[in-house]
């Protein structure tokens, strides 16, 4: 067991990616704070990790609300005793061009996954800062490293928090903090499915056509990344025993961005 008695605190863990890491992390022995908008959302990855032989808390959490991720990282650290892993996974989307963009859905974009990556990190650095280390991860995107049409936001937003990441490693060291951002191409999530018939829409073209000419045209294989595999590099990157690896931008992406 890679985690075993690791503590770890994942936002946006009651579906998809983060719910995938947030079992993957159970299974491997860590206790895992599944975060998520609501109880309800959380405490379905609370069961699957427990039904599984895995210890887990439901924590309600807007990671936008300064409060909530607060007294939600205190409730960890006052249940379990300490925060050791800490993954800003909490995301959404929104499609459409600059030009007809309102500056609404950009806020809200860029507060759910930059200003929340903010809230999230700087509440676990500093019971990591006092315990003498952990691990400080984010989920961002290939989208992290380029652009693509009609996603301004969501690609401002990864970007910035891949300069977060690094800026954590440099201030983290001497505390015992690594920091490295993970950039998934394209997973087959409720946040992927919405996008396709958005971008078939705004392109003109069939949803099969967003597909296999726009999602997976620059991967080697014309394969989606999967659950798992984001799932095992969060493992990995949460495991990694040394400052090695830190400030590090992971792409797993069927060789779409290959840095």
């Amino acid at each position: 067991m890679r985690l075993e008695n690791r503590i770890a605190l994942i936002t946006g863990a009651g579906r998809g990616i983060g719910r995938a890491i947030a079992e993957a992390y159970g299974r491997e022995g860590a206790k895992v704070a599944v975060a998520d908008l609501t109880l309800d959302s959380a405490q379905e990855t609370v069961a699957a990790i427990e039904q599984a032989g895995g210890t887990a808390m439901a924590v309600a959490m807007d990671v936008t609300n300064e409060n909530q991720v607060d007294q939600g990282v205190e409730a960890v650290v006052e249940q379990w005793g300490g925060l050791d892993i800490a993954l800003a996974n909490a995301g959404i989307q929104h499609i459409d061009p600059v030009h007809k963009l309102a500056f609404s859905d950009w806020s809200k974009v860029m507060s759910v996954h930059l200003d929340g990556a903010f809230l999230v990190t700087r509440a676990a650095l500093r019971h990591m800062y006092e315990s003498g280390g952990g691990s400080m991860l984010y989920m961002g995107s290939v989208h992290s490293l380029e652009a693509s049409p009609l996603k301004s936001p969501y690609v401002a937003a990864k970007h910035g928090m891949l300069g977060l990441c690094r800026a954590v490693a440099k201030e983290g060291a001497e505390h015992g903090v690594r920091s490295n951002i993970i950039c998934p191409g394209f997973v087959r999530t409720p946040l992927v499915d919405k996008q396709i018939p958005e971008q078939a829409k705004e392109l003109g073209i069939s949803e099969e056509e967003v597909i296999s000419k726009v999602m997976l045209k620059n991967t080697v294989d014309g394969e989606f990344t999967t659950l798992e595999d984001v799932a095992e590099l969060a493992v990995h990157l949460a495991a990694f025993p040394s400052a090695a690896l830190t400030g590090q931008s992971i792409v797993v992406s069927h060789g779409w961005h290959m840095q």
